[in-house]
Protein backbone atom coordinates (compact mmCIF):
# COMPACT_ATOMS: atom_id res chain seq x y z
CA UNK A 1 0.00 0.00 0.00
CA UNK A 2 1.56 3.42 -1.20
CA UNK A 3 2.26 5.95 1.46
CA UNK A 4 1.84 9.53 1.66
CA UNK A 5 2.51 12.37 3.22
CA UNK A 6 0.45 13.51 5.99
CA UNK A 7 -0.95 17.04 6.98
CA UNK A 8 1.02 18.81 9.10
CA UNK A 9 0.03 18.93 12.74
CA UNK A 10 -0.63 22.61 13.91
CA UNK A 11 -0.48 24.55 16.85
CA UNK A 12 -2.39 27.21 18.73
CA UNK A 13 -1.70 30.10 20.02
CA UNK A 14 -0.17 30.65 23.99
CA UNK A 15 0.34 34.21 25.51
CA UNK A 16 3.07 33.14 27.53
CA UNK A 17 6.56 31.17 27.07
CA UNK A 18 5.48 28.72 29.98
CA UNK A 19 7.27 25.07 29.76
CA UNK A 20 4.82 22.49 31.50
CA UNK A 21 5.66 19.14 33.21
CA UNK A 22 5.76 16.60 30.77
CA UNK A 23 6.69 18.51 27.58
CA UNK A 24 9.15 19.62 25.19
CA UNK A 25 9.80 22.94 23.82
CA UNK A 26 11.21 23.55 20.36
CA UNK A 27 12.59 26.95 18.25
CA UNK A 28 10.17 28.60 16.34
CA UNK A 29 11.93 29.45 12.96
CA UNK A 30 11.28 32.37 10.76
CA UNK A 31 11.02 30.15 7.84
CA UNK A 32 8.35 28.03 5.43
CA UNK A 33 7.32 24.95 6.85
CA UNK A 34 7.42 21.80 4.93
CA UNK A 35 7.34 18.17 4.88
CA UNK A 36 10.00 15.72 2.57
CA UNK A 37 9.67 12.28 2.08
CA UNK A 38 12.27 10.58 0.08
CA UNK A 39 10.64 6.96 -1.22
CA UNK A 40 12.72 5.06 -3.93
CA UNK A 41 14.19 7.83 -5.57
CA UNK A 42 11.48 9.98 -5.70
CA UNK A 43 11.26 12.88 -3.26
CA UNK A 44 8.35 15.17 -2.64
CA UNK A 45 8.96 18.16 -0.81
CA UNK A 46 5.26 19.94 0.07
CA UNK A 47 4.40 22.98 1.74
CA UNK A 48 1.96 23.23 5.00
CA UNK A 49 -0.58 23.35 2.09
CA UNK A 50 -0.21 20.81 -0.04
CA UNK A 51 2.63 22.84 -2.39
CA UNK A 52 5.12 21.15 -4.30
CA UNK A 53 8.16 23.06 -3.90
CA UNK A 54 11.03 20.30 -5.08
CA UNK A 55 11.57 22.16 -7.85
CA UNK A 56 12.18 25.69 -6.42
CA UNK A 57 14.59 23.55 -3.66
CA UNK A 58 16.64 21.29 -5.77
CA UNK A 59 19.18 21.58 -3.06
CA UNK A 60 17.03 20.12 -0.71
CA UNK A 61 15.73 17.57 -3.02
CA UNK A 62 19.59 16.69 -3.92
CA UNK A 63 20.29 16.53 0.07
CA UNK A 64 17.54 13.47 0.42
CA UNK A 65 20.04 11.18 -1.06
CA UNK A 66 21.74 11.39 2.48
CA UNK A 67 18.09 10.44 4.33
CA UNK A 68 17.37 6.66 5.09
CA UNK A 69 15.07 5.13 2.21
CA UNK A 70 11.61 5.77 2.54
CA UNK A 71 11.82 8.33 5.65
CA UNK A 72 9.99 11.27 6.03
CA UNK A 73 10.13 14.02 7.98
CA UNK A 74 8.52 17.60 9.45
CA UNK A 75 10.29 20.79 9.43
CA UNK A 76 11.24 24.18 8.46
CA UNK A 77 13.01 25.60 5.24
CA UNK A 78 14.99 28.77 5.84
CA UNK A 79 17.92 30.60 4.10
CA UNK A 80 20.75 32.23 5.96
CA UNK A 81 22.13 36.02 4.89
CA UNK A 82 24.64 37.69 6.63
CA UNK A 83 24.09 35.48 10.08
CA UNK A 84 20.33 35.94 10.29
CA UNK A 85 17.25 34.20 8.70
CA UNK A 86 16.11 35.85 5.31
CA UNK A 87 12.49 34.93 5.10
CA UNK A 88 12.39 37.25 1.28
CA UNK A 89 14.78 35.43 -0.34
CA UNK A 90 12.75 32.25 0.41
CA UNK A 91 9.74 33.95 -0.61
CA UNK A 92 11.45 35.37 -3.60
CA UNK A 93 12.36 31.29 -4.68
CA UNK A 94 9.34 30.06 -5.27
CA UNK A 95 8.41 30.86 -8.34
CA UNK A 96 11.98 29.66 -9.84
CA UNK A 97 12.55 26.34 -11.64
CA UNK A 98 15.29 25.12 -13.59
CA UNK A 99 18.59 26.72 -14.11
CA UNK A 100 16.82 29.82 -12.19
CA UNK A 101 16.15 28.11 -8.99
CA UNK A 102 19.98 26.38 -9.48
CA UNK A 103 21.26 29.46 -9.35
CA UNK A 104 19.29 30.59 -6.28
CA UNK A 105 20.23 27.22 -4.70
CA UNK A 106 23.75 28.41 -5.23
CA UNK A 107 23.51 32.13 -4.18
CA UNK A 108 21.47 31.71 -0.90
CA UNK A 109 20.93 27.68 -0.33
CA UNK A 110 17.93 26.61 1.97
CA UNK A 111 18.41 24.45 5.26
CA UNK A 112 15.70 22.15 5.75
CA UNK A 113 15.60 22.18 9.87
CA UNK A 114 13.92 18.64 11.08
CA UNK A 115 11.78 18.70 14.02
CA UNK A 116 9.73 16.20 13.61
CA UNK A 117 10.13 12.12 12.00
CA UNK A 118 7.04 10.94 10.06
CA UNK A 119 8.44 7.74 8.54
CA UNK A 120 11.56 5.53 9.10
CA UNK A 121 12.80 3.11 6.79
CA UNK A 122 9.46 2.73 5.48
CA UNK A 123 7.58 2.19 8.78
CA UNK A 124 5.02 4.85 10.08
CA UNK A 125 6.40 6.69 13.08
CA UNK A 126 3.20 9.24 13.68
CA UNK A 127 1.30 6.76 16.35
CA UNK A 128 5.06 6.61 18.16
CA UNK A 129 4.56 9.33 20.87
CA UNK A 130 6.75 12.64 20.64
CA UNK A 131 9.42 11.48 23.05
CA UNK A 132 10.35 8.15 20.86
CA UNK A 133 9.95 10.29 17.61
CA UNK A 134 12.33 12.69 18.55
CA UNK A 135 14.88 10.20 20.02
CA UNK A 136 14.57 8.25 16.49
CA UNK A 137 15.14 11.94 14.74
CA UNK A 138 18.39 12.39 17.00
CA UNK A 139 19.51 9.12 15.81
CA UNK A 140 18.77 9.49 11.73
CA UNK A 141 21.20 12.44 11.78
CA UNK A 142 23.64 10.82 14.30
CA UNK A 143 23.83 7.56 12.72
CA UNK A 144 23.78 8.80 8.75
CA UNK A 145 26.21 11.71 9.92
CA UNK A 146 23.62 13.93 7.63
CA UNK A 147 25.03 17.27 6.75
CA UNK A 148 23.91 20.32 5.10
CA UNK A 149 20.93 21.01 3.91
CA UNK A 150 19.77 19.32 6.94
CA UNK A 151 19.90 20.66 10.52
CA UNK A 152 18.36 19.20 13.45
CA UNK A 153 16.21 21.52 15.26
CA UNK A 154 16.87 22.31 18.77
CA UNK A 155 14.58 20.91 21.92
CA UNK A 156 13.96 21.02 25.28
CA UNK A 157 12.80 20.18 28.82
CA UNK A 158 14.47 22.85 30.44
CA UNK A 159 13.38 26.23 30.79
CA UNK A 160 16.56 28.09 31.66
CA UNK A 161 17.13 26.86 27.98
CA UNK A 162 13.73 28.10 26.15
CA UNK A 163 14.43 31.56 28.16
CA UNK A 164 18.04 31.46 26.39
CA UNK A 165 16.48 30.60 23.27
CA UNK A 166 13.92 33.70 23.23
CA UNK A 167 16.87 36.09 23.34
CA UNK A 168 17.73 34.81 19.51
CA UNK A 169 15.24 36.84 18.08
CA UNK A 170 17.33 39.09 16.39
CA UNK A 171 18.92 36.15 14.30
CA UNK A 172 15.56 35.63 13.29
CA UNK A 173 13.94 32.93 15.69
CA UNK A 174 9.74 33.76 15.96
CA UNK A 175 9.32 31.92 19.13
CA UNK A 176 8.58 28.42 21.06
CA UNK A 177 6.13 25.60 20.42
CA UNK A 178 5.80 22.80 23.03
CA UNK A 179 4.64 19.74 22.14
CA UNK A 180 3.41 17.12 25.12
CA UNK A 181 6.06 14.16 25.48
CA UNK A 182 3.44 11.06 24.92
CA UNK A 183 1.69 12.75 22.27
CA UNK A 184 1.26 11.55 18.71
CA UNK A 185 1.66 12.83 15.73
CA UNK A 186 -1.92 14.14 14.59
CA UNK A 187 -2.24 15.48 11.37
CA UNK A 188 -4.44 18.72 10.53
CA UNK A 189 -4.46 18.75 15.05
CA UNK A 190 -4.04 21.91 16.80
CA UNK A 191 -2.19 19.66 19.70
CA UNK A 192 1.25 21.68 19.77
CA UNK A 193 1.06 25.52 21.34
CA UNK A 194 2.99 28.07 20.23
CA UNK A 195 4.56 31.25 21.44
CA UNK A 196 5.09 34.16 19.72
CA UNK A 197 7.62 36.87 20.46
CA UNK A 198 6.75 40.31 20.40
CA UNK A 199 7.44 43.79 21.04
CA UNK A 200 6.43 47.13 22.19
CA UNK A 201 7.84 49.80 20.34
CA UNK A 202 6.45 53.00 18.43
CA UNK A 203 6.34 54.60 15.03
CA UNK A 204 4.43 56.99 13.15
CA UNK A 205 1.06 57.41 11.53
CA UNK A 206 1.65 58.91 7.85
CA UNK A 207 -1.22 57.39 6.20
CA UNK A 208 -4.59 55.72 6.61
CA UNK A 209 -6.88 52.91 4.91
CA UNK A 210 -11.07 54.12 5.27
CA UNK A 211 -11.75 56.92 5.76
CA UNK A 212 -10.04 60.04 7.50
CA UNK A 213 -13.17 60.05 10.09
CA UNK A 214 -12.56 56.48 10.74
CA UNK A 215 -9.62 54.74 9.42
CA UNK A 216 -9.48 51.40 9.10
CA UNK A 217 -5.97 50.66 9.57
CA UNK A 218 -2.83 52.91 10.16
CA UNK A 219 0.07 52.96 7.97
CA UNK A 220 3.09 53.19 10.35
CA UNK A 221 6.65 55.05 9.83
CA UNK A 222 9.72 55.84 10.81
CA UNK A 223 12.77 58.15 9.97
CA UNK A 224 15.58 57.05 8.90
CA UNK A 225 19.31 58.29 9.17
CA UNK A 226 19.14 61.09 7.21
CA UNK A 227 15.83 62.31 8.00
CA UNK A 228 13.60 60.31 5.12
CA UNK A 229 10.25 58.72 6.70
CA UNK A 230 10.24 55.43 5.54
CA UNK A 231 7.12 52.78 5.67
CA UNK A 232 7.49 50.43 7.94
CA UNK A 233 4.11 48.44 8.17
CA UNK A 234 0.73 48.42 8.97
CA UNK A 235 -2.16 47.80 11.78
CA UNK A 236 -3.94 45.39 11.96
CA UNK A 237 -7.72 46.44 11.04
CA UNK A 238 -8.91 48.80 13.81
CA UNK A 239 -12.05 48.48 15.95
CA UNK A 240 -15.09 51.37 14.58
CA UNK A 241 -14.33 52.95 18.49
CA UNK A 242 -10.73 52.58 17.79
CA UNK A 243 -10.38 54.30 14.57
CA UNK A 244 -13.11 56.86 15.33
CA UNK A 245 -10.80 57.92 18.82
CA UNK A 246 -7.51 58.13 16.86
CA UNK A 247 -9.09 60.06 13.87
CA UNK A 248 -9.43 63.34 16.77
CA UNK A 249 -5.59 63.00 16.10
CA UNK A 250 -5.02 63.15 12.45
CA UNK A 251 -4.64 65.99 9.96
CA UNK A 252 -5.08 65.92 6.19
CA UNK A 253 -1.55 65.99 4.95
CA UNK A 254 -1.13 68.86 2.49
CA UNK A 255 1.78 69.32 0.08
CA UNK A 256 5.04 67.84 0.28
CA UNK A 257 4.06 64.65 2.45
CA UNK A 258 6.96 62.29 1.76
CA UNK A 259 4.93 59.85 0.78
CA UNK A 260 3.41 61.49 -2.30
CA UNK A 261 2.53 58.97 -5.36
CA UNK A 262 4.02 56.11 -3.07
CA UNK A 263 1.73 52.93 -3.58
CA UNK A 264 0.99 50.28 -0.90
CA UNK A 265 0.73 46.70 -1.05
CA UNK A 266 -1.99 44.91 1.17
CA UNK A 267 0.36 42.76 2.74
CA UNK A 268 3.87 41.69 2.33
CA UNK A 269 5.03 39.89 -0.62
CA UNK A 270 1.46 40.52 -2.00
CA UNK A 271 0.65 42.98 -5.79
CA UNK A 272 -2.31 44.16 -4.97
CA UNK A 273 -2.42 47.95 -3.49
CA UNK A 274 -4.09 49.99 -0.71
CA UNK A 275 -5.98 53.09 -1.29
CA UNK A 276 -4.41 55.65 1.43
CA UNK A 277 -5.61 58.63 2.80
CA UNK A 278 -1.67 60.87 3.57
CA UNK A 279 -2.00 62.16 7.16
CA UNK A 280 0.57 65.26 8.53
CA UNK A 281 3.11 62.68 10.03
CA UNK A 282 2.65 64.02 13.62
CA UNK A 283 0.74 61.36 15.42
CA UNK A 284 3.20 58.82 17.63
CA UNK A 285 1.51 55.32 18.05
CA UNK A 286 2.79 52.34 20.51
CA UNK A 287 2.14 48.94 18.66
CA UNK A 288 2.99 45.61 19.42
CA UNK A 289 5.26 43.73 16.60
CA UNK A 290 6.48 39.90 16.31
CA UNK A 291 10.15 39.76 14.81
CA UNK A 292 9.25 39.28 11.23
CA UNK A 293 11.28 41.79 9.03
CA UNK A 294 12.05 41.89 5.43
CA UNK A 295 15.61 42.84 4.21
CA UNK A 296 14.87 46.52 4.43
CA UNK A 297 13.85 45.80 7.92
CA UNK A 298 9.87 46.37 7.38
CA UNK A 299 7.25 44.86 9.31
CA UNK A 300 6.34 41.44 7.68
CA UNK A 301 3.25 41.19 9.96
CA UNK A 302 0.50 43.81 10.67
CA UNK A 303 1.11 45.67 14.13
CA UNK A 304 -1.38 45.36 16.70
CA UNK A 305 -2.28 49.11 17.78
CA UNK A 306 -2.10 49.86 21.85
CA UNK A 307 -2.58 53.61 22.10
CA UNK A 308 -1.86 56.80 21.05
CA UNK A 309 1.38 58.20 22.51
CA UNK A 310 0.49 62.19 22.43
CA UNK A 311 2.95 63.00 24.86
CA UNK A 312 5.79 61.33 22.43
CA UNK A 313 7.24 63.17 19.15
CA UNK A 314 8.46 61.90 16.26
CA UNK A 315 11.88 62.61 17.40
CA UNK A 316 11.30 60.27 20.00
CA UNK A 317 10.51 57.78 18.07
CA UNK A 318 13.37 54.90 17.18
CA UNK A 319 15.41 55.36 14.09
CA UNK A 320 14.53 52.81 11.07
CA UNK A 321 17.39 50.63 11.18
CA UNK A 322 19.95 50.31 7.97
CA UNK A 323 19.54 47.63 5.76
CA UNK A 324 21.84 44.79 6.64
CA UNK A 325 22.45 44.45 2.93
CA UNK A 326 23.71 47.80 2.45
CA UNK A 327 26.56 46.99 3.89
CA UNK A 328 26.33 49.06 7.20
CA UNK A 329 26.16 47.69 10.95
CA UNK A 330 23.02 46.89 12.47
CA UNK A 331 22.38 47.42 16.22
CA UNK A 332 21.61 44.53 18.02
CA UNK A 333 21.94 42.06 20.16
CA UNK A 334 24.82 39.37 19.61
CA UNK A 335 22.94 35.77 19.90
CA UNK A 336 24.35 32.90 19.68
CA UNK A 337 23.98 31.38 16.16
CA UNK A 338 22.63 27.95 15.68
CA UNK A 339 24.91 25.81 13.61
CA UNK A 340 22.66 24.64 10.30
CA UNK A 341 24.57 21.62 8.84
Amino acid sequence: MPWNLPEPMLSAPVPQPDLRPGWAAEVKWDGFRALVSADAGKVVLRSRRGTELGPAFPEIVAGAAQLPDATALDGELVVWEQDRLAFERLQNRLQRRGTGAARAADQAPAHFVAFDLLRLSGTDTTAWPYQRRRAALESVFADRRLSAPWALCPSTTDADTVREWLTWAAVGMEGVVFKRLGSPYQPAVRGWLKYKVRETTEAIVGAVTGSLASPRSLLLGRYDDQQHLQYIGRTTTLARATGTAIAGHLTLAGPGHPWTNWTFSTGWGSRETLTVTLVHPELVVEVGVDVARDASDRWRHPARLHRARTDLSPTDVPLMATPPRQGRPRARPEPRRPTLG
